[in-house]
């Protein structure tokens, strides 16, 4: 049973936002009509002509333009070394906690979801949130810890569709996995031991965890799963990259749905 939403507090701006930082970056946002920025946060100490481009797209579209030490837009960026003293908040309005997503959904609605417990390389990230969103998945679970953040290596990847992707957030994958669960969906990792995905009976509701690039399903997740599926292999490969197998099930995900 979700909770009552009126007892939970307020949803962190980390839930609601993506980050964008670095001069070029921000001033490609500021120049985007489909993007809907937030605030714009300069450091002090930011000067010259493309902090002055930014200013200048930003007022054009009635943004606010925030002064901070430059201390302070490294650590809301959360990266030391390429800020540039400046970034962005991007609105991303498919972003929600896993509960608002599931108070959304209702009881009853199937939903298929995908879920990255432990992927570390934002290429690999961006990418299936790529492939996850052209396929029409309900939602891809990043949890707060374990995963890269939204950034703009992110962003580069998914070609820009990190902004408009179905984003879940949950402090850790396991913990993720166990709402879903709750909610009555079958997650299910995908493992080289499991029985084949495509031919497995899937209920309305599904969930599919893809695990780390090295070391597969940790084993905190495994403790919250229904079972384990495999995307079957042929010609003597071994296994498929993260990206790659996501795609695969988010598309055979589509199937079953259509």
């Amino acid at each position: 049973m979700p909770a009552d939403p009126s007892t939970r507090p307020a949803r962190s701006p980390k839930d609601t936002f993506i980050t964008v930082y670095g001069r070029k970056p921000v001033l490609e946002a500021l120049d985007d009509p489909s993007l809907q920025v937030d605030k714009v946060i300069l450091a002090d100490t930011a000067r010259g002509e493309p902090v002055r481009a930014i200013t200048a797209a930003a007022r054009a579209r009635g943004v606010q333009v925030q002064r901070a030490s430059a201390h302070r837009v490294k650590v809301l960026a959360g990266n030391g070394r390429h800020d540039q003293g400046v970034l962005a908040d991007v609105v991303a309005p498919r972003m929600a906690p896993v509960a608002e997503f599931l108070d959304a959904l209702g009881p009853d609605r199937p939903a298929a979801v995908l879920v990255l417990d432990r992927v570390t390389n934002p290429a690999n990230v961006g990418m299936v949130l790529r492939s996850a969103t052209a396929a029409g998945l309900d939602g891809v679970l990043l949890p707060r810890r374990g995963v890269p953040s939204i950034d703009p290596l992110v962003i580069k990847a998914s070609a820009g569709v990190a902004f408009s992707a179905p984003v879940l957030r949950a402090s850790t994958a396991e913990e993720g996995c166990a709402e879903l669960r709750a909610a009555g969906f079958a997650v299910h990792g995908l493992d080289a031991g499991g029985a084949s995905l495509l031919d497995a009976e899937l209920p309305p509701r599904v969930a599919l965890v893809l695990g780390n690039e090295t070391d597969g399903l940790s084993g905190a997740v495994r403790a919250e799963l229904d079972g384990t599926l495999a995307i079957p292999m042929h010609g003597g490969v071994e296994s498929l990259n993260v990206a790659s197998a996501a795609a695969v099930a988010a598309y055979e995900l589509l199937r079953r749905r259509t």
